[in-house]
C-alpha cells in the first residue's frame, strides 16, 4: 500500500528537524580556531605583551616587537606613571591591539603606583604608605571584590576615555583569576564591555580543581583561548631563548596565547625589576632572533591578536539576541 501524501510529509518534516538540529549541534562544537575562519588543524598563536605602560622601557620594547616582531597583542597597565605614552601610540594607530592589564598591585620595592579611582572608594587596596599592595594575598587579606570592581572599571574606563579600542582584559599577577569571588569580578567585566578573557587552560584549571570554569565562562558568551602558556621562567639563569623555543615548536592545533615581558635592558628596567635581564632576553627573542621567526614560517603558525576573538565575541552575541547580560540587571552596550 502506497504511504500517504500527508505521511510522506510528515516524514520530510521530522528528518528536517533532526538534520537541523545535527547542524545546530555540529556548529556548537566547532572549534574556536573554525570559529574565527581557519581550520580546526591550523596553529594559532597570540604573543602577548604584558605590563605595556608601567615603564618607558616596555614601552619601547613592546612597540618594536609589535611592529618589527611576532607581537601582535599587549596589555596595559593604566595606573602607572608611563601610562600616557603607550596610550597615545595606542590612539595614533587603532588598528594595533592593545587589552588592559588590571592592576590590584604595585610589586616592585623602589617604583610603585596607586589606584585610578578615588582612594575612598577603595580603601582596601591601598597599603599605608598610598599605594596598591605589593602581594596579591595581602589584596585578598584587606580588600574587598567590589573594591577591586570599581577600581578595575575605572581603568578600562580611562583606557577608553584616552582613546584606546580595547581588545581584551587580563589581570596583573593574577589577582583576579586565583581567587573565586574576586573572579567574578572579572567575568563580571567581560560581560560589561563584551571583551575577551585571559583563562588559565582545561590542564590548569583541572590541576586547580576547577575543571568546569571554563564551560561555565563560554557558556556566558566570552571568548577566550584554547591553551594559555602558565608555566613561566623559574629563574634568571634558565635559557629563555630555548625555553620560548621550545614552547612554540610544541604548539597544539587551536589558539594559544602565550605572554611575555618586553623590556629594554635600560638603567631604568634595572632599577626597578630584577627580572630585567629575563624580559630584556624576551624582547630579544620576540621581536630580532630569525631563529624564532623561521620557526614560526616552519610550522606554519598563523600569529594573530586579540582582536579577532573580540570580534567573533561581539558577532556571536549579536546573533544570539543582543547585549550581553552581565548578571546585574545592566546590559553591556
Amino acid at each position: 500500500m502506497r504511504p500517504s501524501l500527508k505521511r510522506i510529509n510528515l516524514f520530510w518534516l521530522a528528518a528536517l528537524s533532526i538534520l537541523l538540529t545535527m547542524d545546530a549541534a555540529a556548529a556548537e562544537v566547532r572549534s574556536l580556531a573554525e570559529r574565527l575562519g581557519y581550520k580546526a588543524t591550523d596553529k594559532l598563536l597570540i604573543v602577548n605583551g604584558d605590563d605595556a605602560g608601567m615603564c618607558h622601557a616596555a614601552n619601547m620594547a613592546t612597540i618594536e616587537c609589535i611592529e618589527k616582531g611576532l607581537m601582535r597583542s599587549s596589555t596595559i597597565m593604566v595606573p602607572c606613571p608611563w601610562f600616557p605614552e603607550i596610550a597615545a601610540y595606542a590612539k595614533q594607530d587603532p588598528d594595533k591591539d592593545f587589552g588592559v592589564h588590571l592592576c590590584h598591585t604595585a610589586e616592585w620595592t623602589k617604583y610603585r603606583w596607586g589606584p585610578v579611582a578615588d582612594r575612598a572608594q577603595v580603601p582596601g587596596l591601598v597599603d599605608a604608605d598610598g599605594y596598591l599592595w605589593r602581594s596579591v594575598e595581602e589584596v585578598y587579606a584587606h580588600a574587598k571584590p567590589e573594591e577591586a570592581l570599581i577600581e578595575a572599571r575605572a581603568q578600562i574606563k580611562r583606557a577608553l576615555a584616552a582613546g584606546i579600542d580595547i581588545t581584551h582584559l587580563d589581570s596583573h599577577m593574577g589577582t583576579l583569576q586565583l581567587n573565586p569571588e574576586f573572579f567574578k569580578v572579572y567575568v563580571q567585566l567581560a560581560l560589561e564591555f563584551d571583551l575577551p578573557l585571559r583563562m588559565a587552560s582545561q590542564d590548569t584549571m583541572a590541576r586547580y580543581g576547577q575543571p568546569e570554569l571554563r564551560a561555565q565562562v563560554a557558556a556566558r558568551g566570552i571568548v577566550f583561548p584554547d591553551y594559555f602558556i602558565y608555566e613561566e621562567l623559574k629563574d634568571e639563569n634558565k635559557d629563555v631563548r630555548a625555553f620560548w623555543l621550545n614552547i612554540v615548536r610544541n604548539l597544539k592545533p587551536g589558539v594559544t596565547e602565550l605572554y611575555i615581558h618586553a623590556a629594554l635592558p635600560t638603567d631604568e628596567m634595572k632599577a626597578i625589576s630584577g627580572s630585567w635581564s629575563t624580559r630584556a632576553q624576551e624582547y630579544e627573542v620576540f621581536t630580532h632572533n630569525e631563529e624564532m621567526k623561521r620557526l614560526v614560517a616552519e610550522q606554519r603558525i598563523i600569529i594573530i591578536g586579540y582582536r579577532p576573538l573580540r570580534d567573533l565575541q561581539r558577532s556571536e552575541r549579536k546573533r544570539a539576541g543582543g547585549p550581553a547580560d552581565t548578571g546585574l540587571g545592566q546590559r553591556s552596550k
